[in-house]
């Protein structure tokens, strides 16, 4: 067993046997929700900043870098910290338009021919 703190004080086959099921349940979810949305009548949400989000929120999930809940945190949240004039939608929807991870993911202009 690891003397780190930060380490989990379960082993991995322990952590198996208690939680995969669960999380397994939560996978299905997921992909149910992604399934819904390709089959849905109208495809108008490409543009919207959740799904943008969401999208993104699953690429770092799959990938192996540590510190995945931070990342993903971060990228559905809101980074201002500037008071608002009026409340906005940000608790209703789950994720602001202004965080990370729902930014567009615009690829950079071509430059210029001079």
């Amino acid at each position: 067993m690891s003397n780190d703190p930060t380490s989990c004080p379960l082993d991995q086959n322990e952590l198996l046997d208690r939680f995969f099921m669960d999380h397994r349940n939560q996978l299905l979810e997921i992909a149910a929700f992604l399934d819904r949305l390709d089959r849905s009548r109208d495809k108008n949400a490409e543009g919207d900043f959740r799904l943008r989000a969401f999208r993104n929120a699953l690429q770092e999930l799959t990938g192996d870098n540590p510190g995945r809940v931070e990342s993903i945190q971060m990228m559905l949240s809101d980074p201002r910290t500037d008071f608002l004039e009026e409340r906005d939608r940000q608790n209703a929807e789950g994720v602001s338009p202004h965080a990370p991870g729902a930014a567009d993911q615009q690829k950079p202009a071509a430059p210029e021919d001079a």
